[in-house]
């Protein structure tokens, strides 16, 4: 709970309306993650689409993280060891897919709970970089800030 917390995006206990009304005036691809009101599902991201406000929810089973979808596409649909790292998959898949169609979700710009830290927004831009934190001529201390969160988004 630590990683996500520290993303910034994660809001907790918001509703469907409370994150509809957060993304109303965004433009396409803003989104956050929040708890979800369902019971059979931890979390859901809102996102706003080219229609409006959606939610998406994200299953968790047998240890692993996935998008909720229709039956037929659930198998093709890639798992992940943390709900982060699964919207840092689908971030760097809109971010790096060329506007044809093939990608109907866009999630490229994160609603903050709070204006995030200068200090957050750099270990953001040094892990979109380098993986290799270590390698980094940097003093151990601003390594291990850097390594305590390792995601790009």
């Amino acid at each position: 709970m630590k990683e996500l917390r520290n993303t910034g995006w994660y809001w907790g206990s918001l509703t469907a309306n409370e994150a509809k009304e957060i993304l109303q005036d965004t433009s396409e691809g803003t989104f956050l993650l929040r708890d979800s009101s369902q019971r059979d599902y931890l979390f859901t991201i809102s996102a706003m689409t080219s229609a409006g406000p959606t939610n998406l929810r994200i299953e968790f089973k047998h240890g692993k993280f996935k998008l909720d979808s229709v039956v037929l596409v659930k198998p093709k649909l890639k798992q992940f060891d943390s709900v982060v790292h699964l919207v840092e998959y689908y971030v760097q898949l809109s971010r790096s897919t060329p506007p044809n169609g093939t990608v109907q979700l866009l999630l490229t710009k994160p609603a903050y709970t709070t204006t995030p830290s200068l200090q957050h927004l750099c270990r953001i831009a040094i892990n979109r970089r380098t993986r290799r934190v270590h390698d980094l001529p940097l003093p151990n201390r601003l390594k291990d800030y850097l390594t305590d969160y390792t995601y790009n988004v």
